[in-house]
């Protein structure tokens, strides 16, 4: 049985078509992964599905009384909450039939015999329900989770006001596995989760009896959780089963037809149009061409789908630095509370360093403290001579209503139109994205800006916070090889060993330097 049916979807942006004719259907039990390059849609589609965007043409249908749980990272949340409150309204409708027992209990002292009996057998199912979804235990389920998570770090009585992006998105995701609805979709879970909370949310979705619908480009994670592919490309939404393996196999194999289909085709029409020419003209002839031309007309052209840009990722090198890039000592970094034992560290001109350990450790925090932006608590950073830093941060509050285009230009106030958009293109921006304002791209895109920025700035340290989230396998591939051939210093914050492993010489692990127990 269906839980969800999508027929004939059609949607798009001012010129640009998202989709075309698109169908698609949800079963229970499945547990499908949405995949696609950045901008082919695939948060528009969940957007769609959960009645968040109108499409221009289309047919969406839930089956009656299904709950769906969206993981969606613009989620407003009420700052007088703390992050215990927001997990406690996962069971806001038990909370609710408690409120609605206890009535029942105080209006048993002014009623009549019949009255009382009914109003028991009311307390009596309500009391089974309550027992029944475990309500009595609510509050080690939210610690179970919160603690799985990496939100007991932060502590649930903080309040989600005082809560980075980053927290925030784990706050949300935590609520909605302790909904537990009878769908889950889920756009970029793992962004802000280091490694044991991503182990910790793969065993949850492979144990997970009810659908999901799961956006990820993290392939080894996605691999590890679903049972079908659905591959979002050039308007179209293509059914596969099995993991992402399968369908790279299927894809490049129906591709490699489609593609000799295509030549054939293009042959037969080149001999066909080639007799047409040389013998309309002549009588003898003349039927001949006409029946060759009736052919033509009812051909049904194949049309190859146009090559999509694929990033360039070349980073400018400024001269040599120093030998030593930086120097810290008994550096302590934190906020009002030290986060880290006093730190002696040592990066050497050349040195390619991964960051890695726990969520809320001060993996960021270090970072900005070794480039200065925020005070330490105590201890000193010494950065070596003829230091041209290029800083990729984690997260970007502010919303950017700057064009692609005006966002280089201010960067870059000497570069002409067509060396700007040479620039943005070279990072795998169409035309239509390169025009575009940078608040509508998706977040894959927008990263791709912030990249074709630092790329064109020469540097010789790169100091990277998480660069990897958001951007699709083509990007982050581009930028695996771009980082490895880099001749100047890297000092880089990734939860991801197979894109981290390639790229360090060196791994820091923060949790051997933290205040914190675990």
């Amino acid at each position: 049985m269906s839980i969800l049916n999508v027929k004939n979807l059609s949607h798009g942006f001012g010129d640009r078509a998202i989709f075309h004719d698109v169908s698609f259907r949800l079963l229970k039990g499945d547990h499908i992964g949405l995949i696609g390059a950045n901008g082919e849609g695939k948060s528009s589609f969940m957007n769609i599905i959960t009645n968040k965007l109108m499409p221009d043409e289309g047919v969406i249908e839930w089956s009656k009384r299904v709950r769906v749980g969206y993981l969606d990272q613009h989620t407003s949340l009420s700052p007088d909450l703390t992050i215990r409150d927001v997990l406690n309204k996962a069971f806001q409708y038990l909370f609710d039939l408690e409120t609605e027992m206890h009535s029942l209990f105080e209006a048993m002292a002014d009623v009549e015999p019949d009255e009382l009996e009914d109003i028991l057998e009311d307390t009596g199912t309500i009391q089974d329900l309550l027992d029944h979804n475990d309500f009595y235990n609510i509050d080690s389920k939210v610690e179970e989770v919160a603690r799985a998570l990496g939100l007991s770090e932060i502590g649930l009585e903080k309040s989600v006001a005082d809560l980075s992006g980053g927290q925030r998105t784990k706050v949300l995701l935590a609520k909605l596995l302790l909904e537990k609805p009878d769908i889950l979709l889920l756009d970029e879970p793992t962004n802000y989760l280091d490694e044991p909370h991503i182990e910790w949310l793969k065993r949850y979705l492979n144990n997970y009896e009810n659908a999901f619908i799961l956006i990820t480009h993290d392939i080894p994670f996605l691999n590890s959780v679903v049972n079908l592919i659905y591959h979002m490309e050039n308007q179209k939404l293509d059914r596969y089963v099995g993991q992402y393996e399968d369908f790279m196999a299927v894809y490049e194999m129906k591709k490699s037809q489609l593609e000799s289909a295509y030549k054939r085709q293009q042959q037969e029409i080149s001999e066909l149009e080639d007799f047409v020419q040389r013998n309309k003209a002549r009588v003898a002839t003349r039927n001949m061409a006409m029946s060759r031309q009736k052919k033509l007309d009812k051909i049904d052209r194949i049309e190859l789908a146009k090559d999509k840009p694929k990033p360039e990722f070349n980073f400018k090198e400024a001269r040599a630095s120093a030998k030593v890039v930086f120097k810290t000592t008994d550096l302590v970094i934190g906020y009002d509370t030290p986060l880290s034992k006093p730190l002696n560290l040592q990066l050497e001109r050349g040195q390619k360093v991964a960051l890695t350990g726990a969520n809320g450790l001060g993996k960021t925090t270090l970072l900005r403290s070794i480039l200065g932006l925020i005070p330490s608590i105590s201890g000193t950073v010494e950065l070596g001579d003829y230091l041209s830093i290029g800083y990729f941060e984690q997260e970007i509050k502010e919303a950017n209503y700057n064009t692609c285009i005006e966002e280089i230009w201010q960067t870059f106030p000497a570069y002409n139109q067509f060396e700007v958009r040479s620039a943005l293109a070279k990072c795998g921006l169409t035309t239509k994205h390169i025009e575009s304002k940078v608040l509508v791209l998706s977040g894959g895109e927008q990263a791709k800006v912030r990249l074709c920025k630092l790329i064109n700035r020469e540097s010789n340290l790169l100091v990277l916070d998480e660069p990897t989230n958001h951007l699709d396998v083509d990007a982050k591939e581009e930028l695996k090889r771009a980082l490895k051939a880099y001749k100047g210093s890297v000092l880089l914050i990734s939860h991801e060993p197979e894109f981290y492993r390639d790229v360090a010489t060196e791994v820091w692990n923060c949790e051997d330097w933290t205040t914190k127990i675990f």
